[in-house]
């Protein structure tokens, strides 16, 4: 089955571009980045940045925009059954080559697991001018990493 992802969340100008392989089954259904009760993204982000955590996505998406982020995903589309990434097949790259020119603010690309940094490295070529870092995914999947360890390290990337 063919899935696709969502428009980019940027904010005015930002610093750092995390980037993620393609929304599972239930974020395409609420229409939401990492709509997955489990997934741990959104719980990291409030964490590090000291805000209470809500479940309201506008004001997940603010968090992000006012800490200088953008948020896209690598895969514009793809064929994949179910919400794994390792069933990823025949992707469509977005066109992050296009957001990294018109934001040339961004300094940083963070990979939401390996199979974002994969698809990246496949469809694209890494610039000079920019710093890459993989970070352990987010995901319920990644079940080898606590939610305080996955806080710890992510942090050390985005402060």
């Amino acid at each position: 089955m063919v899935k696709q992802s969502f428009l980019p969340i940027i904010a005015s100008e930002p610093k750092i571009l995390i980037l993620g392989s393609l929304p599972g089954d239930l974020s395409i259904e609420m229409n939401q980045y990492y709509g997955h009760p489990r997934n741990r993204f959104w719980r990291i982000m409030f964490t590090i940045y000291k805000e209470d955590f809500s479940e309201d996505y506008q004001i997940r998406e603010r968090l992000i925009q006012n800490n200088h982020f953008a948020l896209w995903d690598v895969a514009h589309s793809a064929t994949r059954k179910g919400s794994m990434d390792v069933d990823i097949l025949d992707v469509v790259p977005n066109k992050i080559d296009e957001l990294l020119k018109k934001y040339p603010t961004i300094r940083q690309l963070i990979f939401n697991g390996k199979k974002a940094e994969q698809l990246f490295k496949k469809h694209f070529e890494q610039k000079s001018t920019i710093i890459y870092t993989s970070l352990p995914s987010t995901s319920p999947a990644n079940a080898q990493f606590s939610t305080d360890r996955l806080i710890e390290i992510w942090k050390k990337a985005l402060i």
